[in-house]
């Protein structure tokens, strides 16, 4: 008995044959980019897709054939060769999405494949139900057995190649999916030409619905399907390119970020941190190899004298045109660094003998004695230089630079523009300096210190909602001492200790105190040092002085440093997960000008991150500082972080801010820091700012 095809199913099934190709293609490149949870998803819905779709066009190129007999399928035969099709389909993907495919591996899966895909056929025409059974021409049965095998092979080989997500891939699949399309239809085709009737056949299940019909609405599911699994597949791309682009903008960003932690950004040469760790460095091969290494500390002479003069633009200038100096004249191996003002630090990898540094010392003086052109004019400075030697004078970073900063002071005193190597009878620390330690260790005792507060306030509404204690030390004799001068020295010794305790204390006290006087209550911040921070005692301190005070601790907010949490990360955790515990609100100061480490402020319970005053005044002058805000401020609040922005003191400034997104602000736009009486006075009225600085 002879059948006939109806040809314009036959091209229907051809073009479900190509989608389905197509599809596969994509699924391959959407699993290969996919990890995880994601991944195991988008295999199991790829192979109902890619399997439908194989499906749908086995069975229309069935519907597509016709005997002068009625015809039908047994459903329960009909849906097992959709469940293999569909099997198959999830193996050819689980294939190609591996990180590599041995040409072993592939020959197996295209024959365990193409065996599937023969078995789906047959299995399909065996739910026609045929009596005599169909009989089938042997050579053409082997033959679509090995089309079907040869078929997987090539669409294995070719989605294991264009499984990359680039522009001319895309077009390659088009012709790939059209090569692979031609390839099923063409095993399914030989098929069924390898099926025989007898004359006398007849059909056991009889016709059903017509197979036009049947046909059509097949192949309309089936695109539907294919269309929805193509479209979900572009989002999912398009999403993954979004992430890929925010990813990369933060981790240039980082980049940035990290580099500027490193750097002085008026000279660009690295700063003390990435200076103490090249020492390190260098300390441990010197230690390695037996050697020796120097640091020279280097100070220009009478510079305040060309600010005064000319003003801070030439004494940029000058300090810029130092460093190239300095830079152009050391070695590869060799650092030189600037600490800040008009300090430079050389460091000298590995010497021969001590005479070494004398001479590169030397050498720095013949540098910077030169005349400098700047701005039209000549300028003409001296330096003074101090050395000290690993391991004669030091055995850490902090030490080398300590002895040959005091080597350098004794030049000064001896009368500037020369270089003298440390020695013991040098003392490490100034007169003046000495007595202010002397002073600072009875302050607390004769009740000098006091504390003002600076207003936190709503970036949107302008309202007063938190303050920040900061400790003033009022000497008898020298009046109001700046914290910049005292707090160093503190933490250089152990008054830092007693002093931190004292500031937390006396926060918590005068913030409960304003509450028991009905005045709104606001969280009061307190700056925590790193001395502090590696105190055993920190959590019990202030344990107790909330406990003696009365405060709650959710009004207490402890401020920290990002470079003082990365000291010893791992302690760190286990105290500020304490601190969290107990109610009290954890913030990170000055963010940007430490470690600028984006994993930490995952791995710490953290609320609020400030950013530094540097970033906030260059917002409106420097395009890449404005951009540096917006992404920690996205950054922040992708964490559910509070962000406050400090030194806020303009308008523009807040404006800014404002449309950056961050949720508070600290400055004298605001207001400057207040006495306790000014703040409740302040705090009386509202929290508005004072009129001078009232926003427009």
């Amino acid at each position: 008995m002879n059948g006939s095809y109806s040809y314009w199913l036959v091209v229907g099934s051809v073009i479900v044959a190509v989608l389905a190709s197509y599809t596969a293609l994509d699924l391959a490149t959407r699993i290969t980019a996919s990890r995880g949870r994601n991944a195991r998803l988008w295999l199991f819905g790829g192979a109902f897709s890619m399997g439908t779709g194989i499906w749908s066009m086995h069975f229309i190129g069935m519907l597509a054939f016709s005997l002068p007999i009625p015809m039908g399928y047994d459903a329960p035969m009909t849906l097992l060769s959709m469940l293999i099709a569909i099997v198959v389909s999830g193996f050819a993907l689980f294939m190609v999405s591996r990180d590599n495919l041995a040409w072993q591996n592939l020959l197996l899966g295209g024959v365990l494949m193409g065996l599937g895909i023969a078995s789906m056929h047959y299995t399909g025409m065996a739910a026609m139900q045929t009596s005599p059974p169909i009989q089938y021409d042997a050579l053409l049965f082997i033959a679509s057995i090995v089309i079907a095998i040869l078929a997987s092979l090539a669409a294995l080989a070719i989605a294991f190649t264009l499984r990359k997500d680039s522009l001319w891939m895309v077009y390659a699949k088009y012709i790939a999916a059209v090569i692979m399309g031609l390839a099923i239809t063409g095993m399914h085709y030989t098929g069924m030409a390898a099926a025989q009737f007898a004359p006398d056949t007849i059909c056991l299940t009889g016709s059903t619905v017509d197979n036009s019909w049947m046909a059509g609405t097949i192949a309309l599911v089936t695109f539907l399907v294919l269309s929805t699994t193509r479209v979900l597949s572009a989002f999912d791309a398009r999403m993954a390119a979004r992430t890929a682009r925010m990813a990369a903008s933060l981790q240039k960003v980082n980049a940035e970020l990290k580099h500027m932690v490193l750097h002085d950004p008026l000279t660009m040469l690295p700063n003390r941190l990435l200076l103490e760790d090249r020492i390190g460095q260098a300390i441990g091969a010197c230690r390695r190899a037996g050697a020796r290494c120097a640091v020279l500390f280097v100070d220009l002479d009478r510079f305040k004298s060309v600010n005064d003069s000319l003003g801070h633009f030439v004494g940029d200038e000058l300090l810029r045109a130092t460093a190239e100096r300095l830079r152009g004249a050391m070695r590869a191996e060799d650092t030189v660094s600037r600490l800040g003002g008009d300090e430079f630090v050389v460091l000298l990898r590995q010497i021969e003998r001590d005479e070494d540094a004398t001479l590169v010392g030397q050498k720095i003086l013949e540098v910077a004695a030169a005349p400098f052109a700047i701005n039209g004019q000549e300028l003409s400075v001296t330096a003074s230089v101090g050395a000290s030697i690993f391991p004669d004078h030091g055995a850490t970073a902090q030490m080398l630079i300590t002895n040959a900063d005091a080597a350098m002071y004794h030049v000064k005193k001896s009368g500037r523009n020369a270089m003298q190597v440390f020695s013991p009878s040098m003392s490490t620390f100034f007169p003046d300096r000495l007595a202010l330690e002397n002073d600072l260790r009875h302050a607390l005792e004769r009740h000098e210190l006091e504390l003002h507060y600076q207003p936190k306030v709503d970036v949107r509404s302008g309202k007063m909602i938190g303050m920040e204690a900061l400790v003033r030390w009022r000497h008898p004799r020298r009046g109001l001492v700046n914290p910049v001068e005292f707090i160093p020295l503190a933490e250089e010794t152990a008054l830092i200790i007693p002093l931190g305790q004292w500031v937390l204390r006396e926060a918590c006290r005068q913030n409960k105190a304003w509450q028991e006087q009905g005045l709104q209550p606001l969280r009061i911040a307190v700056n925590i040092s790193g001395a502090q921070l590696r105190h055993d005692g920190l959590v019990d301190h202030v344990a107790l002085a909330l406990r003696e005070t009365g405060l709650e601790a959710r009004y207490l907010e402890i401020e920290i440093t990002e470079s003082v949490v990365m000291q010893n990360a791992s302690s760190t955790v286990a105290m500020l997960d304490r601190l969290s515990q107990m109610g009290v609100h954890l913030a990170v100061d000055d963010f940007g000008t430490g470690y600028s480490s984006l994993s930490y402020l995952k791995r710490f319970p953290l609320n609020t991150l400030k950013i530094d005053s540097s970033f906030v005044r260059d917002l409106l002058t420097d395009r890449n500082g404005a951009v540096i805000v917006e992404a920690i401020i996205a950054l922040a609040h992708s964490l559910k972080l509070e962000v406050v922005a400090e030194g806020v003191e303009e308008a523009a400034q807040l404006s800014c801010l404002q449309s950056l997104g961050s949720d508070q602000y600290q400055g004298f736009l605001h207001s400057k820091p207040l006495t306790a009486v000014d703040f409740a006075r302040r705090l009386g009225q509202g929290g508005e700012p004072a009129p001078e600085h009232a926003l427009p």
